[in-house]
């Protein structure tokens, strides 16, 4: 069957519905004021009572305050947090056992060694994101990694691609790295943090067809 399809970085009601409509299994929620598609946790939690239970609400941190993340967690009730900055194992573990949410940490897949380095996120990071080095942002740039560290990798934990996917590329992607999940941002937009509801519907399609 086709793999899980995250649409990152939703910002209004439209969407929102349009990932929904076309098959989205998860929407992501980016509450992080250097990011173009930063909401606010008031909008973010007014679009992850719109979602409801039709798709899985992911709300992204980025090396955030215990209080902020607290405050977060309180306000939008997300399903998922997913954390994409310099969070330990230490930090993960504690929300993990305190927050009514799955955790997921993005990792940027530079090399092999990144492959070893994230086993220090076994038992306490429900899923691992690969996603693209960090940039001038932590995500959310347009750029891919080397799709070719991940073949006959064998994963210990859940996990899914993330960095420079398209519409054009997204089934590529998969044939070269199996995922589970894909995760989709600025593949789906027609300016920095403006999501386009054509590419998003032409996205789903292509996952879709794999």
């Amino acid at each position: 069957m086709p793999p899980l399809v995250k649409i990152c970085g939703l910002s209004t009601p439209e969407t929102v519905d349009a990932a929904i409509e076309h098959g989205a299994t998860h929407i992501g929620l980016v509450h992080y004021e250097p990011s173009p598609r930063h909401v606010n946790l008031k909008t973010a939690a007014e679009l992850r009572k719109q979602a409801g239970r039709h798709v899985q609400v992911a709300l992204l941190l980025v090396s955030a305050s215990q209080q902020l993340t607290a405050d977060a967690l309180a306000a939008v009730r997300p399903d998922i947090i997913q954390f994409h900055g310099n969070e330990t194992p230490e930090w993960l573990g504690v929300v993990k056992r305190f927050a009514p949410a799955a955790v997921w940490k993005a990792v940027g897949l530079k090399d092999a060694g990144t492959l070893e380095r994230v086993q220090k996120y076994h038992g306490v990071a429900d899923r691992i994101l690969f996603d693209a080095p960090a940039a001038a942002l932590p995500g959310g740039t347009g750029t891919r990694f080397d799709w070719s560290l991940l073949k006959n990798h064998r994963h210990t934990m859940d996990w899914g691609v993330a960095g420079g996917l398209t519409p054009a590329n997204v089934a590529e992607a998969i044939a070269a790295t199996g995922a589970p999940l894909v995760d989709v941002s600025s593949g789906v937009e027609s300016a920095p943090g403006v999501k386009d509801v054509d590419k998003i519907a032409a996205f789903l399609k292509a996952v879709a067809a794999c």
